[in-house]
C-alpha cells in the first residue's frame, strides 16, 4: 500500500492467515474511472467467501498489499492500484488468470492465528532456491532491499505475499533467509506453486521496527546508563560467540 492507497487503511490490520486464493479475472492498465483511480484496476474473482460481509471501501489484502474495494458482487470485487504500489510490489507482474492471496482486515471477533500485519509491503524478494524436504519445501529468499534483513530473525515472523510464515534460517552476510512450507500451507497460498526466480511481496514484523526505534531513541537521548548497558550487551554476545567457537 502506498500513496493514494493510504487514506482508507490507516487503522486496518491483518493476521497473515490467508483466507482464500482469488483469481485475477480482469486487469485494466491506466484505468481512469473512479474505481481505477488512474492506475491499474484489478478484478478478483472466485472469492465469494471473503465478500460475505463486504462493503464498499472495505480493505482486503491482495498478496499482502492493503487495497480498497471499489466495486463488488457476490463472488468478485474490484480494486484500483496506484502506479507507486505497482512499482513497489509484485502486483505489477500480475496477469489475467494469476492467483492471489486474499485476507479481509481483522474485526473485533477475529482470532489472531498469525501475527500483526499492516499490509504495507517493505520490499520484493526473489526466490533464490527451493529444496524438497519430504512433503515440505524450503524456500530461500533474497530481498531487493537488503536493509530489511536486520528485522529478519530465526524463528521470527515474516509476511510473504500476505502469508505469515516462520523464518528457519538467516544469513545476513550473504543476504538471504529461508522459510519451510508444509504440504497443507502449499495448497492454501500462492507461494506454494512459485519457483526459483519468482518474486514475492515482503512485510517484516513491525515489532522489530518499533524496538529498533525505541532503542535508538534511548541511546540518543543522553541517558548516562545507556553506554554501560550497551557494553554489557556486547560483552555477553562476544562471550556467547567465543563459547560456540570453542565447541
Amino acid at each position: 500500500m502506498y500513496a493514494s492507497d493510504i487514506t482508507a487503511h490507516i487503522f486496518n490490520m491483518f493476521t497473515g492467515i490467508v483466507e482464500s486464493i482469488g483469481i485475477v479475472s480482469r486487469l485494466v492498465q491506466h484505468d481512469e474511472s473512479s474505481s481505477g483511480g488512474g492506475g491499474t484496476s484489478l478484478t478478483i474473482s472466485n472469492c465469494a467467501d471473503v465478500l460475505v460481509d463486504a462493503n464498499l471501501g472495505d480493505s482486503i489484502s491482495i498478496n499482502g498489499t492493503c487495497l480498497t474495494v471499489t466495486e463488488f458482487s457476490k463472488d468478485e470485487f474490484k480494486v484500483g492500484v496506484s502506479p507507486e504500489t505497482l512499482r513497489r510490489t509484485n502486483l505489477g507482474s500480475l496477469k489475467e488468470g494469476s492467483g492471489v492471496n486474499l485476507e479481509r482486515a481483522v474485526s473485533a471477533s477475529t482470532r489472531m492465528g498469525g501475527h500483526f500485519v499492516q499490509g504495507h509491503v517493505d520490499t520484493i524478494a526473489v526466490i533464490a532456491e527451493t529444496r524438497q524436504d519430504g512433503n515440505a519445501i524450503t524456500f530461500r529468499l533474497q530481498p531487493r532491499d537488503k536493509s530489511v534483513l536486520r528485522y529478519i530473525v530465526e524463528k521470527g515472523y515474516v509476511t510473504l505475499d500476505g502469508a505469515s510464515l516462520t523464518v528457519t534460517a538467516v544469513d545476513d552476510e550473504q543476504g538471504w533467509w529461508e522459510i519451510m512450507m508444509i504440504a497443507y500451507t502449499q495448497e492454501k497460498v500462492v507461494m506454494g506453486n512459485k519457483k526459483k526466480g519468482d518474486d514475492v511481496n515482503v512485510e517484516v514484523d513491525m515489532v522489530g521496527k518499533y524496538v529498533e526505534k525505541s532503542v535508538a531513541a534511548y541511546f540518543e537521548g543522553g541517558n548516562s546508563s545507556g553506554g554501560a548497558m550497551l557494553e554489557k550487551m556486547v560483552g555477553r554476545l562476544v562471550e556467547e560467540k567465543l563459547k560456540s567457537v570453542g565447541k
